[in-house]
């Protein structure tokens, strides 16, 4: 088993990111070693550049995506860690199975839809053929499964559809060259909303600071937000259906269930009846606890620019070493004449 995914190096890591993705890939990560499989994890930095972006937050958000990664769990000795810009394969890759990728097959992505909007003749040529370096980035590998939410499903089709031509195109039914990757559907990632505004997801770019937990937060910081979360002037109830219509307070129990690993009905159990001036400091005080360690991490490895980059050359070189092999075949059978 061979696990490929990636990770958009994005700067103000918070509470969301940590439980809605990387806390699934700590988990992966040990689920898979376990069997005697591998995961790969990279942060793709190729693919932040198909929007427009400033090259020197691109940068710090990268080594400060490594940061936190290692901080919550993912060990570079267990998995391999890395950039993709530090592996020139995937670059390579991508401009091989263009000539497999069909102009209708990007034109139905929804994302590309929704990213380039009305502007789609101003957009760039990376955002549409996004979809192809996804491709690649999992081809490349021969991963058997690839972790997928609800909005890369057609994009791992994508990927499938392009694997499968190509087999047929220039394979033979005996030996194909790529494995088409089967979805691998991860434990229901924590939709984690606005402290501000239950019907918004927690985000870096919302202007108010008190919206979100981030990952650099100090104790006195976190329950200083907690504590002016917007919440409801209601009791908790007893059982989960009485939280329907009440987003802020489903929001904060929410937390609590993933934070504990328990369900929202045992979080109701003990704190139903109970008004928010006793289940927020109760909150408070076990994100604190379960991010200080997290936090303590962090803030060490972000400012240890030396260790980052070994960590990412070490992860890369590894990569390169499994990417080869298969560039080298594609090249073979497209019959391009190698040196």
């Amino acid at each position: 088993m061979r696990i490929v995914s990636g990770i958009q190096p994005t700067g103000n890591l918070h509470l969301g990111n940590y439980l809605g993705a990387i806390r699934n890939w700590v988990k992966m990560q040990d689920e898979v070693a376990a069997q005697g499989g591998q995961c790969l994890y990279f942060l793709a930095d190729l693919h932040a550049i198909s929007m427009p972006h400033v090259p020197a937050d691109l940068a710090a958000n990268t080594r400060e995506m490594v940061a936190a990664l290692v901080a919550c769990g993912i060990d570079p000795d267990r998995s391999i860690l890395f950039n993709q810009a530090q592996v020139p394969q995937h670059s390579e890759m991508q401009w091989l199975l263009n000539g497999t990728a069909r102009m209708g097959w990007l034109n139905r992505m929804t994302q590309w839809k929704d990213k380039a909007g009305k502007n789609r003749e101003g957009a760039s040529v990376a955002l549409f053929t996004y979809p192809v370096l996804q491709a690649a980035d999992v081809l490349l590998y021969q991963a058997t499964h690839v972790p997928v939410g609800e909005d890369q499903k057609q994009h791992l089709e994508l990927a499938r559809d392009i694997a499968q031509k190509f087999n047929n195109d220039f394979g033979t039914e005996d030996a194909p060259l790529f494995t088409l990757p089967a979805p691998f559907i991860p434990p229901e990632a924590a939709r984690i909303m606005s402290l501000r505004d239950g019907s918004s997801k927690m985000s870096k770019s919302d202007p108010s600071d008190m919206s979100r937990i981030n990952m650099t937060d100090s104790a006195d910081t976190i329950m200083q937000k907690v504590k002016k979360a917007k919440t409801d002037p209601e009791p908790l109830p007893s059982e989960k259906e009485g939280l329907e219509g009440r987003a802020e307070a489903k929001n904060l129990v929410s937390i609590y269930a993933v934070m504990t690993g328990t369900t929202v009905d045992a979080v109701l159990a003990e704190f139903g009846g109970e008004g928010f001036g006793k289940f927020k400091p109760a909150l408070g005080e076990l994100l604190v606890e379960k991010l200080a360690p997290i936090n303590v991490r962090f803030v060490e490895l972000r400012e240890d620019r030396e260790s980052l980059d070994a960590i990412l050359c070490k992860g890369a070189s590894k990569a390169r070493e499994l990417a080869i092999p298969t560039l080298e075949k594609t090249y073979e059978a497209l019959g391009l004449v190698r040196g």
